[in-house]
């Protein structure tokens, strides 16, 4: 018997009970979907981090609160008077501009509209450049408004059309938390950056936001601007020394801050994004192996089921391969079909975005799900197929 008949075998086979083929490569098709779609997920994460902290800058330099707070006792907050200091052409020849920040949440308010902004910063002119934001429309606050402690608001793209909707926002009133700011400008949209919206934003003047929204506590960072992408490391070692100095940090004293530049803070993020993909891929991995599972439960039952056909058939000739070949190829055509269902719907689903992620499809994924489920077929069709071809003609005919 040649490989064309015994393929004509196993599709009379499979088209013999529909219903259950159909079943049986379900759990395939799930596995194979889910290993594309979710490491598409991890790696549209990870792509999105890499974007967003890519977009502040290769001279980037963040200085934020240590973790515990350092060495208890003598643990300092963090001020403005730090960021200012960090601005020394003699100390600090390689920080071209240090932005203190606090961060906080408020509700804006204006009119009958409600709307919860999840990041107010607050801080000085100096941020805008640092960070590449560009304005839209109206203007940026001042450093005299700084110094007056004016409350004035720059809006994030999000921000302005979730509480002006169609009307002009520039030179409109708002209140955040129940104190009225006017709209100095708006933002140029940057996009989604994964869950977080980075147009999601408002920032006022940071003694405004002290005096009205968050308190005189520590900064929650300051945002440092080096020279230039060569000069990052230099001014790193010039904002540890200025800070050691005023913080009262002794060689071999454990700092109440840390310090993280971009490069830093992406492969950070880019080792967490990739440990999240990983058991993604895992999850998705053990629905392959349910699936496999699957495939070997119905073809036990097939092979039970026609026993008596395989006595037929053994009894006027076929060979023992016939059979093991027969049994083999159902299975494998079976996953096959799963595994060919499921690149499609994986690919399809990646096409929209799931909790704020933009999937990335990473194409070895695609061959890699597709060989799994082929090989699937091949390693949990084996028993039942081994156990057809051994069957005895005679015991095969006397089956009820």
């Amino acid at each position: 018997m040649n490989l064309l008949e015994i393929l004509r075998f196993a599709v009379r086979g499979l088209t013999a009970n529909k219903l259950r083929s159909a079943l049986t490569t379900l759990g395939i098709t799930i596995g194979v979907a889910a290993v594309i779609l979710l490491v598409a997920v991890g790696n549209g994460a990870s792509a999105a981090i890499a974007a967003s902290i890519q977009g502040l800058g290769t001279n980037v330099v963040n200085v934020s609160p240590a973790r515990g707070g350092g060495q208890s006792a003598t643990a300092r907050p963090l001020t403005v008077q730090d960021a200012h200091a960090l601005v020394d052409p003699i100390g600090a020849p390689d920080v071209e501009a240090a932005s203190p920040v606090v961060t906080t949440t408020a509700t804006a308010t204006r009119g009958q509209t409600s709307y919860d902004i999840p990041s107010v910063v607050g801080t000085e002119p100096a941020y805008f450049t640092t960070t590449n934001k560009e304005i839209a429309a109206g203007a940026l606050f001042t450093a005299e408004d700084v110094t007056a402690a004016r409350k004035v608001v720059v809006l994030g793209a999000t921000t302005a059309q979730s509480i002006f909707g169609t009307a002009e926002p520039v030179g409109g009133n708002v209140l955040l938390n129940g104190i009225q700011f006017t709209v100095a400008g708006v933002l140029k949209a940057q996009g989604s950056t994964g869950p977080q919206n980075a147009d999601d934003i408002a920032i006022a003047p940071i003694s405004a936001v002290q005096n009205s929204l968050a308190g005189y506590g520590s900064l929650s960072q300051i945002t440092v601007q080096a020279t230039g992408a060569d000069s990052v490391s230099l001014a790193q070692a010039e904002i540890t020394a200025i800070l050691d100095a005023r913080h009262g940090i002794r060689d071999g004293g454990t700092a109440d801050y840390q310090i993280q530049n971009s490069e830093q803070l992406l492969a950070t993020r880019t080792a967490a994004t990739e440990t999240f993909t990983v058991l993604l891929a895992a999850v998705a991995a053990i629905s392959l192996l349910v699936g496999g599972i699957g495939v070997t439960n119905i073809m036990l039952v097939t092979v039970t089921e026609r026993i008596r056909e395989i006595g037929i058939r053994k009894a006027v000739g076929a060979p023992r391969s016939a059979i093991l070949g027969q049994f083999l190829a159902e299975a494998t055509m079976l996953s096959l079909f799963g595994g060919l269902l499921g690149v499609a719907i994986g690919l399809i689903g990646s096409r929209f975005t799931i909790s704020g992620i933009q999937p990335v499809v990473v194409p070895s994924s695609i061959f890699l799900a597709f060989a799994v489920s082929a090989l699937i077929g091949l390693f949990f069709g084996v028993f039942p197929a081994n156990r057809a071809a051994k069957l005895r003609p005679i015991d095969a005919l006397r089956h009820e």
